[in-house]
Order: C-alpha cells, then structure tokens, then sequence
C-alpha cells in the first residue's frame, strides 16, 4: 500500500519563497526530517522523493508543470503506482485562511485555488485529502502580487511553527487516517506564533 503526498507551488528560482510556494516547503520539511531525496524525474515533470514515513511507503511529489497545471503531472503517477485516491494528500496555499492556521478536508471543492482545480479536472473527481495551509491576511490589493509575494519578515518568523504542525498532521494522516489528522490540523491555534 503506498501514498502519495503532493505538495503544490511553481518551479524555479524566481518563486521561491513565495506564499503560493508553501506546498513546495511543506514536502521539503518532511522530506528533510525522514532524510528523503528529491530528484528530477522527466517521466513525470515533477520532483519526486520515496521513502518510509511513520511506517508506510510514500512517494513525496512536487510537480514542476507549473501551479495552474498540476493535474497533468499528478494523474499519470497515480496510474502508474496504482494509488488508490483515499490514498493521495495535496497540500497547498489558502488565501482565505489566515496565516497560521491549516485546514484538512476530504471530498473539499477548490475553492477557486487554480492548482486543485487542475488536480480534479484531471483526476475526474474531488475525492481526495486536501491540505491546506492559510497564507491569509493580505491588505486591500492586487491577489495574484500578494500570492505570489514572498513572505514578510513577521510571516517567517510564524513559519517554522507552521510548518512542523503541517508535518505533524501529515504523519497522522498516514499512521491514524483522516479523522484523527482532521481533528489535529483543524483545531485553530490560539497563537499562530507558537503554534498552541
């Protein structure tokens, strides 16, 4: 039985450290933490990492097709390692969430997210554990420049809290399945800062 966890943002130097990219951080703190490597593979236009985590096998996958096409990347793996959907995460950015926060979902619509809506169009269905992780709390202004802005000096400094509470709720997920990672990541911190 094998999982594939995606995480969502676009390829290249130019976006790095970008809000939209938070997906892309998510896969490389979990990968850095089980010591697994990403490397470019053509075959599926996307960064791909396997390994054990919390005792299952996984493939940890960063599509370099850019956001708004995601899906074409991500339905050809998941033929090919026959990955049944209850088995597939995708975590990224969420605009309406504040900063700070994650929300889990299963079965979830796209919310205008332009990556997801590319997942489902090529997947041909919804039926799949999304994660999101809230970039919110932007001023009045342009919402692609915010999006694909980098994070201010304050945000870094909520990210590391973010981004361990998001690892966590992945290695639930995969040891406890989707209610007891639901339970976790949807409870709102009382302080994003320090992730209580």
């Amino acid at each position: 039985m094998k999982f594939l966890i995606v995480g969502l943002g676009n390829p290249g130097k130019t976006y790095e450290g970008t809000r939209h990219n938070v997906g892309f951080v998510v896969l490389r703190q979990l990968a850095q933490k089980y010591h697994l490597e990403f490397r470019e593979s053509n075959r599926w236009d996307s960064m791909v990492a396997e390994g054990v985590i919390e005792g299952c096998s996984v493939a940890l996958m960063m599509p370099l097709t850019f956001m708004n096409l995601s899906g074409q990347a991500i339905a050809p793996v998941l033929r090919y390692l026959n990955i049944d959907l209850a088995h597939l995460l995708v975590v990224v950015d969420d605009i309406a969430i504040p900063m700070g926060q994650l929300r889990l979902k299963l079965n979830s619509g796209s919310g205008g997210h332009n990556g997801l809506k590319s997942i489902e169009q090529h997947l041909q269905s919804n039926q799949f554990a999304r994660l999101r992780v809230g970039i919110g709390d932007r001023e009045e202004g342009d919402l692609a420049s915010y999006v694909l802005g980098k994070f201010s000096k304050e945000e870094e400094k909520l990210l590391p809290n973010i981004l361990d509470r998001a690892v966590q709720t992945i290695e639930i997920w995969l040891n406890k399945g989707i209610t007891s990672a639901m339970d976790f990541a949807n409870r709102c911190p009382s302080n994003p800062s320090n992730g209580a």
